[in-house]
């Protein structure tokens, strides 16, 4: 294929799109980062597949048959189902924002693959605390020990999402029974706040030697900068080996532990809905198909004839 950086008249309107999906619709940048290359990736292609670097009139009249073409390129590449989707629906946004932009085409139809649901996978309550405990084995202070054991705390009792939580800030102080915390698309919900898990942070905060500014960071890494998601993943990793729990024990498990012991205890979908910032509640009602899998592994375990 060639080069990215290879001047192509499509590359505008790319990039045009990208700074849309920043600015205008406040994507994350994960997003708009894998967004982008799956547009720029198709104008690659396309410069093959047509004959000619693309313009914005051959965004406007590619077909169902070119953007097969494309995927099945993608696909001997070894792309999977779940990807295939991910870019096709890449794909119909980044035409459509050309279509518009061109005033003229409409965007191809093609059926996206179909993709298996994957069900999360949560841990039990005991893990989650004993995980939190475990990961200051590595920590070298004290204050790191009780950053990480607050954090992976918050993340199980009140269900945020790990870039969440790292984005909390000195205004969240004083602590209170609730947070309010910033989510995907920029939007705010306020979160219960368990007096263990406000306990937890308010020891690391006493111990940390970093001074707490509004507008700065609430959990720092070792040299006072933001903590990087990575540190937690990486020290989590290091801990459930130790514990022999599963691969599928992340961060990020433990916002699906507290949703699914939330469900079990009663929770409406809809509560449950606003708790975890989901946009629709089809995302929450997958949940409901963890619980139903977890009495499964429990009838199979101790029912004499399973």
């Amino acid at each position: 294929m060639a080069d990215p950086l290879t001047a192509a008249p499509a590359r505008d309107t790319a990039f045009r799109w990208q700074q849309h999906l920043a600015r205008e619709r406040r994507r994350s940048g994960h997003t708009v980062r894998a967004y982008a290359a799956t547009a720029y990736r198709l104008i690659d292609f396309l410069g093959e597949h047509l004959g000619a670097p693309p313009d914005a009139a051959a965004l406007a009249r590619l077909t169902p048959a070119d953007l097969r073409a494309f995927l099945t390129r993608r696909r001997a590449e070894g792309l999977g189902n779940s990807s295939a989707a991910r870019e096709l629906s890449a794909l119909r946004g980044f035409l459509a924002f050309a279509a518009a932009e061109a005033g003229e085409g409409a965007v191809p139809r093609l059926k996206s693959p179909k993709r298996p649901r994957s069900v999360p996978r949560p841990v039990s309550p005991t893990e989650a605390v004993a995980l939190a405990e475990e990961v200051g084995e590595d920590a070298r202070a004290e204050w790191i020990a009780a950053r990480d054991f607050a954090l992976l705390l918050l993340l199980y009792g009140s269900g945020l999402r790990v870039a969440e939580a790292l984005g909390l800030t000195g205004a969240a102080l004083p602590l209170g029974a609730a947070i309010t915390v910033t989510g995907k698309r920029n939007k705010t919900r306020v979160v219960p706040l368990l007096p263990r898990v406000r306990d937890a942070i308010e020891h690391y905060l006493a111990l940390s030697p970093h001074a707490v500014v509004r507008g700065e960071p609430l959990f720092r890494g070792a040299r006072g900068g933001p903590l990087n998601g990575e540190v937690i993943r990486r020290v989590v990793r290091r801990a459930r080996v130790r514990l022999g729990l599963s691969d599928r024990t992340t961060p990020h498990a433990l916002r699906h532990s507290f949703a699914t012991h939330l469900l079990g205890r009663g929770a409406d979908l809809r509560a449950l809905q606003e708790l975890l910032g989901h946009a629709s509640l089809s995302s929450t009602q997958i949940y409901t198909s963890v619980d139903a899998a977890h009495l499964m592994d429990v009838y199979r375990n101790a029912h004499p004839r399973a």
